[in-house]
């Protein structure tokens, strides 16, 4: 079991920045991809960005340009640095890591992300 903590959220100003953490626990080897999903009120979850254990990241068209994904290996942490945030970016971000030949899922709890314009 990989268990999944989030922290970062909040509530900011259109045009501030925020910085989502994940950090993963348990039985962590062989997690092949981690990144971010995010849930809007009324709307399905979407893909906000994820990145490869190689370092290969991938970007929703919505937010290239304004989020970056990285990734601490040594720390089993993924971050989400959004800049330039607008009120359509708030939604509940969650933390997903794919693991072993499977593929398993394992998703953390959420934070929401507030966006005022």
């Amino acid at each position: 079991q990989v268990q999944l903590v989030e922290s970062g959220g909040g509530l900011v100003q259109a045009g501030g920045s925020l910085r989502l953490s994940c950090e993963a626990s348990g039985r962590i080897s062989s997690i092949n991809v981690m990144g971010w999903y995010r849930q809007a009120p009324g709307k399905q979850r979407e893909l906000v960005a994820d990145m490869l254990l190689g370092g290969r990241s991938t970007y929703a068209d919505s937010v290239k340009g304004r989020f970056t994904i990285s990734r601490d290996n040594a720390k089993n942490t993924v971050y989400l640095q959004m800049n330039s945030l607008k009120p359509e970016d708030t939604a509940v971000y969650t933390c997903n890591a794919n693991q072993g030949p499977f593929h398993t899922q394992y998703w953390g709890r959420g934070t929401q992300v507030t966006v005022s314009s």
